[in-house]
């Protein structure tokens, strides 16, 4: 039982990052409540990849690192 909730929780997880890459081709809804939350949840686990990522690759690539990382977790589990 346990292990289906984190599944599920994982999964969401993985559409709120999601969403938030998408979100970010769109500059004028970054200002929005719901799109400001979605971003400080996603940020919780993309910040610390940022850090270690080099910064000079022509694109973000931490929410890539962020859903196989929960994937690689979520198949552990």
């Amino acid at each position: 039982m346990i292990s289906k909730l984190i599944h599920e929780l994982i999964g969401i997880y993985i559409i709120l990052i999601i969403i938030d890459a998408v979100l970010s081709y769109f500059p004028d809804l970054r200002y929005k409540r719901p799109v400001i939350m979605i971003r400080k949840i996603a940020n919780a686990i993309n910040d610390p990849i940022r850090k270690i990522m080099p910064r000079d690759l022509p694109f973000d690539p931490s929410p890539l690192v962020a859903i196989f990382a929960l994937k690689f977790f979520q198949a552990l589990w």
